[in-house]
Formats: structure tokens, sequence, C-alpha cells
């Protein structure tokens, strides 16, 4: 990858060129679906329907938004990669692993567009400003590692079975709905009868950690708890390595399925 980064940056460039043309907001549209979602979610759960008793819910939300969207844009984005990228991929060699890595990388954008947004105001509301932000750089850095790792994986094997994209799509919808993002997972009503749902509900999804650990320092101005944190690097150390040896597995057909 470093013998090959003017190509990696080109190829960021190019996903970028292509998201923005021929748009006059550009990276503020990365903004309007999440706050959308923020308000609709706010409203709708909040008082409303009173579903949830969260303080600041609207941030309560984005702080797990920006995460979930991160994840999951750059799963589907780069389940498809390889596919789209087929006639430089069929004809050039060079690390493959470069094109999902860049439209992993494209999604950062938005991700630090969001959090530059949510941050001052989270501050201000809490009316502090808390050194455990600092904890942000290798929270991103494990939450990438984390996403690339899968996104290697999705896209080799879209390349060669092309359901893999329309079943992330459709997992992804439910999946999002059980990852926290809209309350906390520990006052679920009823858990106190299931013991089970809990544990279930935090570590089997995998994204539900690293949700928590971003939000504990954004919006709780705290630092995650210990066993999130432990999660958070093993989860993304063992992502990475398993995506890596996956990709370049199959990578040596990718010329011919595509």
């Amino acid at each position: 990858m470093l013998r090959y980064q003017y190509l990696f940056s080109q190829l960021v460039h190019r996903e970028l060129r292509q998201k923005y043309k021929g748009s006059l907001l550009g990276v503020l549209w990365y903004l309007i679906n999440p706050l959308v979602l923020m308000a609709l979610y706010g409203v709708m759960l909040g008082p409303l329907l009173k579903a949830v008793n969260i303080a600041d819910y609207p941030l309560f939300i984005l702080a797990g938004l920006i995460v979930w969207l991160f994840f999951s844009q750059s799963l589907l984005a780069a389940s498809v990669s390889l596919v789209e990228q087929s006639a430089l991929v069929s004809k050039v060699r060079f690390p493959r692993e470069t094109v999902p890595g860049a439209t992993v990388a494209v999604q950062l954008v938005p991700f630090f567009a969001m959090l530059a947004m949510l941050l001052p105001v989270t501050w201000v509301v809490r009316g502090d400003f808390n050194a455990s932000v600092l904890l942000l750089v290798p929270l991103v850095v494990c939450l990438f590692a984390f996403t690339l790792g899968l996104a290697l994986m999705a896209a080799a094997l879209h390349a060669y079975f092309r359901d893999v994209q329309p079943v992330l799509t459709a997992a992804l919808l439910p999946l999002f709905f059980v990852s926290g993002v809209l309350f906390r997972i520990q006052t679920l009503p009823g858990l106190h009868s299931h013991h089970w749902v809990e544990p279930l509900l935090r570590w089997v999804n995998p994204i539900v950690p690293f949700i928590e650990a971003v939000r504990s320092v954004v919006y709780d101005g705290s630092t995650p708890a210990l066993l999130t944190a432990v999660y958070v690097v093993s989860a993304a150390f063992v992502a990475l390595a398993i995506g890596i040896a996956v990709f370049r597995r199959l990578e040596r057909e990718l010329a011919v399925v595509l």
C-alpha cells in the first residue's frame, strides 16, 4: 500500500469527484441525511411517542449515527467496488486491496464532517471539555480497521457471488434497529426477565461496542468501559487480519470472475 500510495490517493480522489460531481452542496449532502434521521427519530421516539427518556436525545442519536453510517455505507460501497472497477482490476497489476480500501477511506469524509459538527455542540450543551475526547483517535483507527477488514471480505466475495451486496443491504436494515443507535441497550424493557438478550445484542452484533465506545467519548464525555475498549481493539485486529487473508485467497482469480 505504501508503494502504491499515489494510486490509492487517486482512487480516493476519483471516488470523491464522482460523488460530488454536479452537486452544489457537495459533502453537505452527507450531513443532510443523518440530520434528517436524527430529527425524525428524535421527534418520533422522544416527545411524540415518549418511548425513550434520554437527555439531549438528538445528540445521543447523532453520536451513534456517525458510527453506523460510516460502517454501513463503507460495506455497501466496498462490496461492489471491484465489480465497478473491473476494467482496472483486469488490466493493470497493482494491489487490489486499494480498490475497496479507497471506498472505505472516502467514507471518512462525511464521518469527520459530522464529527466536526457534533463535538462543539455537545461541548456547549455539556458545558465542559473533557480530555477523554483524545481517545477518539485510537477509536477511529480501530473502527476504520474493523470496517476495512469486513469490506475486503465483502468486496472479494461479491466478485464471485453477486448476491453479497443485496444480502448486505437486506441485513443492515434490521441490524440498525438492534445496534443501540436509538437507545441504550441496557435500558431495554424486559431485560430483567430475559438476561440473555443484553449480552446477545451487545456482543453478537459486532458494531455495538464501537457505537458505545464513540458515544461514551462524544456524548457522555467519559472513557469507554474497559471490556468495550478491549473488544474494540481485538475486533479491529481480528477483522482486518481475516479480511486480508480472505481477500488474498480469493484475489488470484479476480481477473477471471470479473
